[in-house]
């Protein structure tokens, strides 16, 4: 990344990023600048590109160039938008930061509401889609049960961890380190710490130009990751209590099938190969099982933490940072 002088006296930073958003862009900008100025706060907006195939990037340098409050952020490819986030948090100087998407369906004119909520003592204040203008089946239905799942797995109260459109206060925000997918579950993350969290309606804007980025598959992503997030929230100081559990049920089941046939064996002089084979095989596949498939993946979810953490390396990898330079005087 390019160096540059952060600038101590930022208030807020705004952080959005986009992926092939040419035709909201300026939009965008205008209602961003237009909230900001109101809200008579020092600001800075941070555009991150995540790779853009479009004129997205072009116009955000073009922006950079006239407004010195704006910063643009260029990755190498697409990333995503968990390491896009991360790289734009990296840059803020602001000591409120909000995040939320480029596509319009977040109202820069909703930033207020967060500003307040922060002011009133909150660490995180989170946007809540109440009511959901989406397909029933591909979207709805899919976001209530993730919800509610994440809600019951993290003991966070919230309805909404789907949203971007989120304001954290910065001190708890440097505590955080976004890996995988997870940029949705920030305050379950945060929650330990114990970060004081709260949300507040807002609209759900159907999107005005473009095309989604995101589909059902989605979905499936979600499941993974609220698994993950289960083992982080639960058991990353003590894995061997999840992996435990887990051994614990192959290992009873596998028990109580020797079991079985070992009374076969002895009480009725039963060929165990002969009339068993297939239990007895079964037997040490439980046990096998038990010992080793669970823990390999969450193993290696530990390993490839403790190399990022150890290495200091990103997520993301940014090619340049365009802003206007300030003269000095």
């Amino acid at each position: 990344m390019d160096s540059y002088n952060k600038q101590a006296d930022i208030e807020c930073s705004i952080v959005v990023p986009l992926y092939n958003e040419a035709e909201t862009v300026g939009e965008l900008y205008e209602r961003l600048s237009k909230t900001m100025r109101q809200t008579g706060l020092s600001y800075e907006l941070i555009f991150i590109d995540d790779g853009s195939t479009d004129k997205t990037l072009e116009l955000l340098k073009n922006i950079a160039d006239e407004d010195n409050k704006v910063v643009v952020v260029e990755l190498r490819r697409n990333f995503g938008q968990t390491p896009a986030l991360a790289a734009g948090f990296d840059t803020t100087s602001g000591q409120i930061i909000i995040s939320m998407d480029g596509d319009l369906q977040h109202a820069p004119e909703e930033i207020p509401e967060f500003l307040k909520r922060i002011e009133d003592g909150y660490d995180i204040v989170s946007g809540w889609r109440e009511h959901r203008l989406d397909n029933l089946i591909m979207r709805k239905i899919p976001s209530k049960i993730a919800n509610w799942l994440a809600s019951k797995i993290c003991g966070v109260d919230i309805h909404d961890f789907g949203t971007t459109f989120k304001a954290y206060r910065r001190d708890v925000l440097d505590q955080l380190n976004l890996y995988g997918e997870m940029h949705r579950f920030i305050p379950a993350l945060l929650s330990k710490s114990g970060a004081k969290i709260t949300e507040i309606p807002i609209q759900n804007i159907i999107r005005p130009k473009g095309t989604s980025n995101y589909g059902i598959s989605r979905t499936f992503k979600v499941v993974l990751d609220l698994i993950t997030l289960r083992f982080l929230l639960g058991y990353i100081n003590s894995p061997l209590y999840f992996f435990g559990k887990a051994a614990l049920c192959c290992i009873s089941a596998a028990v109580f099938i020797t079991a079985y046939v070992l009374y076969d064996k002895f009480a009725y002089n039963v060929p165990i190969f002969v009339a068993h084979a297939p239990l007895a095989g079964l037997a040490a596949i439980l046990l096998l099982v038990g010992l080793s498939f669970i823990t390999t993946g969450l193993i290696g979810e530990m390993i490839s933490r403790v190399y990022f953490e150890t290495t200091n390396k990103k997520i993301y990898s940014v090619r340049k940072v365009h802003r206007r330079e300030i003269s000095a005087v």
